[in-house]
């Protein structure tokens, strides 16, 4: 019986030496990308956006190591993409949204920070996309709605994450013709995923349809859609959310200088509790600094003063 347990016990640390190291590292980093892709509450319910505004970029890298032992893993891809959009849209790009005007050379410096971080997080996405639909992404500049079709319902957050990542690259990089011309891209990838789930996550993808709506015409955009999209997201997210308001604000009211608008949509996303969705705490004040420097800019963003 012992000579057994020793011949297993050799047996087994045999072929635990006989696995290339490479082989272990890539399931040890497959095992916890399936995890972080997977999500948690952790992080959106936290109530201390600098906690995680500090702990973010060390995850970053900790995700960009795991993917160097397995750099084809989509759920590696999916939340490296995620988190460094993340990371930009909620606290990069708004430290430069909230200088004064007086300081523009340094916002541009944080905006072009943001968009080399969102430009990484679309990177990412798009070869999580090849990765689990392969050929989407040869297709996709040349016949993005056909390409788009063969994504199943299954890869609706992949396809939220590579619009919101890829579109906020757009938004960040006005001055750039070589982004700016991938819009119709942004808009195609967020219609198929409208398309299969139009209540995900409780209305992102409506709250993210708000700004390609406020476009102008010419550039796709419809102020009748835009209403819709900002109607629903509040729906979906049973008014417990802040950004669909701030989205609102930022977009249709600027954009139309309609500063009762602005005003009205900031005061109702500053209305809203951000303790009263535990899994919206972090998102919500996040939304609420947004809104409250958007109410203290409000003078440099119209050229009027409200209408009576």
């Amino acid at each position: 019986m012992r000579e057994a347990s020793w011949l297993r016990g050799a047996l087994t640390v045999a072929l635990t030496l006989a696995v290339p190291a490479c082989s272990v590292n890539r399931f040890a980093a497959d095992r916890l990308g399936a995890a972080l892709a997977a999500g948690g509450s952790t992080w959106a319910e936290d109530d201390d956006p600098e906690l995680i505004a500090d702990a973010l970029p060390f995850a970053l890298k900790t995700l960009e190591s795991l993917l160097t032992a397995s750099p084809a893993n989509p759920d590696l891809l999916l939340a490296a993409c995620r988190g460094f959009a993340t990371y930009a849209a909620g606290f990069v790009a708004p430290e430069a949204e909230a200088l004064p005007a007086a300081e523009f050379e340094r916002a541009q410096e944080i905006r072009g920070r943001a968009l080399r971080l969102q430009l990484r997080a679309r990177g990412y996405c798009l070869r999580a996309l090849a990765r689990r639909h392969p050929g989407v992404v040869e297709r996709l500049s040349e016949e993005p709605a056909a390409a788009l079709a063969a994504v199943p319902r299954a890869g609706v957050e992949l396809l939220y994450w590579t619009g919101a990542s890829w579109g906020s690259a757009v938004a960040l990089g006005v001055d750039r013709p070589e982004l700016t011309v991938d819009l119709p891209l942004v808009r195609a990838i967020f219609e198929r995923a409208l398309a299969l789930d139009a209540a995900y996550d409780r209305g992102a993808l409506h709250e993210a349809l708000i700004g390609l709506e406020t476009l102008p015409a010419m550039l796709g955009g419809s102020d009748e859609r835009a209403r819709e999209h900002y109607r629903r997201a509040v729906e979906l997210s049973a008014g417990r959310r802040s950004s669909p308001h701030v989205a609102w604000a930022a977009s249709y009211g600027v954009a139309r200088q309609d500063r009762r608008a602005f005003r009205e949509a900031l005061a109702a996303a500053l209305a809203i509790d951000p303790d009263a969705s535990a899994a919206d705490r972090l998102a919500n004040r996040l939304a609420r600094r947004r809104a409250e420097v958007l109410a203290s800019r409000a003078d440099e963003l119209f050229f009027e003063e409200e209408a009576p």
